[in-house]
């Protein structure tokens, strides 16, 4: 993983009005003009996926810097604002039905350029694993409601999508990016921001659930019949009991935190995954119809029965609050934040809007630095 960070998003109602977000729209054109002029459109992916310059961003945009909608209405205001003919990106997908829309506008879309039928297979395929990913595989209480995928020309890639916790009424981002991408199943996100959750997090993609996956492949790769066992004898309260009942086990009360067996297991589907015997767990994530209960029930029998334990640490650590002054996790890169200052001061001052809106958006920006300096 690149880098892991958090920011509040508290979840506010309403939407942009017109005059505001076609104001964003001309802005962000700008911006991102003067970003391709100045560098190409893999760069404006790689500043997507910061989530200082995409918080910047939003700022100057003139929405609010900790609400919900920092994601989508500036994420809505791109993808207006972009032409894939004129700059050579493409955004797809959006917040709730748009999101649904996703694969089919990265289809239709690819005719801009030359991208091969293997590449274009290759990004839908993309897309609908980050989203497979960051909706069954991290369980961090958040469902997914925004998924927006952006390409370029040249294939490259990245992924911003959020999730809300409706009881917590806050929101969690969740941010992608192709370049030195390896793998969807290790640590796969360039960044992860969000309020840090009072529960355990089950987090199947971690490096630290490594031996876990290949137990839940094992698992599904034998006879349904004995999973259906294996899960019997941990979804019976009495029976669940017993699995604790060691004196030398140091991480009962973190296991008996995060013991809750979905009820209800699609049992025709687990034969049917059963008869195409995945390979590994990515091919098993990327199958129809295995979702967030199929995989918690999965490594709650790896870890409980087997002993092959996931990862029940929230991948969300750093914090806007701190703006990493003091190090933690990582320094502040003051050379790129600086950088990105520049350009999205010279996308203001390039773009076709009043001379007032200008202003104010200077403004803005000017405040978004000297709070997070």
């Amino acid at each position: 993983m690149g880098r892991t960070g958090s920011a509040n998003l508290p979840l506010h109602g309403g939407k942009a009005p017109r005059w505001l977000f076609k104001r964003m729209v001309k802005l962000s054109e700008g911006i991102i003009e003067v970003m391709i002029n100045e560098f190409d459109q893999e760069t404006v992916l790689q500043r997507l996926s910061d989530p200082f310059w995409f918080q910047a961003l939003s700022c100057v945009l003139g929405f609010d810097w900790h609400s919900s909608g920092t994601t989508t209405v500036t994420c809505g205001a791109l993808k207006e604002a972009l032409n894939p003919e004129e700059h050579g990106i493409v955004l797809a997908g959006g917040k709730g039905k748009a999101s649904r829309k996703t694969l089919d506008e990265i289809t239709e879309n690819s005719s801009f350029f030359d991208l091969t039928t293997s590449k274009i297979k290759e990004l839908t395929y993309s897309s609908r694993m980050t989203a497979k990913i960051d909706n069954a595989t991290i369980q961090d209480h958040h469902q997914l409601y925004h998924h927006v995928f952006a390409f370029t020309e040249n294939g490259a890639w990245t992924v911003i999508q959020q999730g809300l916790n409706i009881e917590q009424r806050y929101a969690r981002r969740y941010h992608w990016f192709s370049k030195d991408f390896t793998s969807f199943i290790q640590d796969p996100h360039d960044t992860i921001i969000g309020e840090h959750t009072k529960t355990p997090v089950l987090d199947m993609v971690s490096k630290d659930s490594t031996d876990c996956q290949k137990t839940c492949v094992d698992l599904i790769n034998d006879h349904p019949q004995h999973l259906q066992r294996d899960w019997a004898q941990i979804a019976r309260p009495s029976a669940q009991q017993s699995l604790f009942s060691s004196e030398n086990d140091n991480k009962n009360d973190i296991k008996l935190q995060c013991l809750d067996m979905p009820r209800t297991i699609n049992w025709k589907r687990m034969r049917e995954i059963y008869e195409f015997q995945p390979t590994d767990y990515e091919e098993f994530i990327s199958l129809n119809g295995v979702g967030p209960k199929t995989v918690r029930a999965l490594a709650l029998i790896s870890d409980l029965i087997y002993g092959e334990r996931p990862s029940w640490n929230d991948p969300v650590k750093y914090t806007f609050a701190v703006g990493g002054k003091d190090g933690v996790p990582y320094p502040v890169d003051k050379k790129a934040m600086d950088e990105s200052i520049i350009l999205i001061k010279q996308g203001v001052e390039q773009a076709k809007i009043g001379e007032n809106q200008k202003l104010r958006s200077l403004e803005k920006l000017r405040t978004f630095v000297t709070t997070n300096q």
